[in-house]
Order: structure tokens, then sequence, then C-alpha cells
């Protein structure tokens, strides 16, 4: 099983995720490309570290949205959604190739995370980004998100994703931010889900009902107070029940 997490959410001297404490237990980094967080140094930074460390990275791309850190619903055109994903991947992937590693695989962040969930047309334009920005990587996605089968179609591979610290519908989508109990704050809760993903692939949806979160990546959001410290306790726990813990690219 793959862990990964959200990283270099900070920009200039704002600071937000605990970049060094999670790369020291997470096999995978989604790093902000600039236009939700992240800006230039950043990017470096976080791409040296993770590549020191053998951990892959990912381009965590997202509407152009600083003020409203990508999770507002905003209305992009598919055809500038695109470039506007291209382009994202390839500012991290100056650093990225620098470092070393490269850009391993595509994540989508907040809102656009998401809306390619369920929305042809723009799940589309970022699968079209990828493929404008040189196309090969991998993308991680929810199981079942019209975002995944685009890229499959593409050629592109795809790979499951579940929330260890996110709540569920009954459907296996994430409840919304918006809606009280959406991020799971309890640590040891979240321990355990993330075991229970692994190993059975099932977790519990917030109206009690057990729905399908089989993935071969559990995400971590770094912007979550204790964040670092969780993912160690994930880390360990999953190793405690048997589960290896490697990247999945």
């Amino acid at each position: 099983m793959d862990l990964n997490a959200d990283l270099g959410e900070g920009f200039g001297q704002w600071k937000l995720t605990d970049d060094d404490a999670l790369l020291s237990c997470v096999t995978s980094a989604n790093v902000a490309c600039g236009f939700h967080a992240g800006d230039a140094s950043v990017m470096r930074r976080v791409c040296d570290t993770a590549a020191a460390r053998g951990v892959r990275i990912g381009a965590h791309v997202s509407y152009r949205d600083l003020a409203g850190f990508g999770r507002r619903p905003m209305e992009v055109p598919p055809g500038e959604l695109a470039a506007e994903v291209a382009y994202q991947i390839g500012a991290l992937r100056a650093f990225a190739d620098a470092a070393g590693p490269g850009v391993s695989y595509v994540k989508p962040h907040g809102a656009l995370y998401n809306r390619a969930v369920g929305d042809e047309e723009q799940a589309a334009a970022v699968v079209e980004g990828i493929r404008l920005a040189g196309g090969g990587l991998t993308v991680l996605g929810l199981p079942g998100s019209q975002l995944l089968a685009f890229a499959r179609r593409a050629g592109l591979p795809a790979v499951d994703e579940a929330f260890a610290d996110r709540a569920y519908t009954s459907h296996g989508t994430l409840v919304p931010r918006r809606e009280p109990g959406a991020v799971v704050q309890d640590a040891a809760a979240v321990v355990r889900r993330a075991v229970r993903m692994a190993v059975d692939g099932t977790v519990t949806a917030a109206d009690g009902s057990r729905v399908p979160a089989g993935a071969r990546s559990l995400c971590v959001h770094g912007d979550t107070p204790g964040a670092a410290a969780t993912a160690r306790r994930i880390r360990a726990a999953l190793e405690e029940a048997g589960v290896t813990v490697r990247a999945f690219t």
C-alpha cells in the first residue's frame, strides 16, 4: 500500500504543511504547483527532500484559486483547464527533474478533484492537460471516478485512492467539506480506518453503512493538525497488520 500526503502547501513566508516530518514516513508526495498553494522555493525544497528520501513526486494540480486554497467550485472552460493543468505539471517538473526522479504522477486537488469524480468534461480536460505536459504520467483518483475512466481511455496508468481522514457517503464519494464531520479529527479513528481500508478494502460511511474503499494508495491531508504524527501511526499500524508500505510507481 502506498501512503501519500499533500505537501508544499505554503506560499512565501506562509507555511501550512510540515513537509519534512511527512516526508519521513510517506511514500508519495502530492506537491502543490502554485495554483492553490506553493511557490518556486517551496516546490524546489520539497522536491529536493523527497528525492533524498526516496519519496515519489506527484503534481497536485488545482483550479487557479490561491485565495480559496483550491477548495471553491469554479467554472473553467475545458481548453483553459487543460492548459493550466499542463502548466502546473511543467512548473513542478522543472524542480523534480533537477532533484533527480522527476514527476511520477498527477493528482487533482480539492474542488477539481471532487469535480472530476462525476463531471466528464472537467475530467477529460485534466487528462488532456496531462497529455499536453508530455503524457505517460500515472493518474491518482477516486475509484469509479470519471477522471480515472478518462485516464484509462487515454492509455494512462490509473491508481485508486482512499482517504483515511475523510468521511465517506453511502455512494463511496467524499462528504463535502462544508458539511459537519467531513474531516475525521480523531487520530486513532483515522488509523483504524486506514488499516481497514488496506486489509478489508472497506470503510464505514457517515450513515453507518459499509462501503467499498479498496485502493492502492492511502491519503493523509497534510493541512490537518497533527498530520505528520498521524501518518507515522498509520504506517506503523499498516506494517503491524502485515501490509507492505511502498510507492505505487
